[in-house]
């Protein structure tokens, strides 16, 4: 059910990741911080996210309005317009989560396909931490781009 979520929230590219991107992206996760969708090649079908989350809404919302609505009017009717307002804004600051979060989904899901292209040998769930640890080093040794792949895979050969 997920993979078919994000295969209509995104669409991907079928070019491969840069290594370097690969690196970037994968020290940016680990890191807990969003990854720009262009360097893992993919981007938002806004369409179908806001159709998506429109549906998920109306499942959620329809059952707990009505449940409410009887209540709040024997109650007080402004509790109603109240819980209105606050229903609204649940939903503008939930679409940002359900964004956030399915790009997240997308972004691992990128970085372990480019994972396979690049660092096949090394499997992911083992080697990512150890790869942001020699991509930070050769950025404090100031390893220029063009021996940078070199330099990660040597060290993780050394590692490994």
């Amino acid at each position: 059910m997920k993979e078919l979520l994000i295969n209509k929230l995104f669409k991907f590219s079928n070019e491969p990741v840069k290594f370097l991107d690969l690196i970037e992206a994968n020290s940016l996760y680990n890191e807990g911080m969003l990854i720009d969708p262009a360097k893992l090649h993919f981007k938002f079908n806004y369409f179908n996210t806001y159709f998506i989350y429109f549906i998920l809404c109306l499942i959620v919302l329809t059952p707990l309005t009505i449940a409410t609505h009887f209540l709040f009017e024997k109650i007080d009717f402004h509790f109603s317009l109240i819980s209105a307002v606050f229903v609204t804004s649940a939903i503008f600051i939930c679409f940002d989560i359900f964004k956030i979060y399915t790009r997240k989904i997308a972004s691992l899901r990128q970085i372990k396909a480019a994972w396979q292209i690049h660092l096949s040998h090394f499997e992911y769930e083992k080697y990512n931490s150890i790869v942001v640890e020699i991509y930070n080093k050769a950025n404090e040794l100031s390893i220029p781009k063009t021996k940078l792949e070199q330099y990660i895979l040597e060290n993780l050969v050394k590692r490994g």
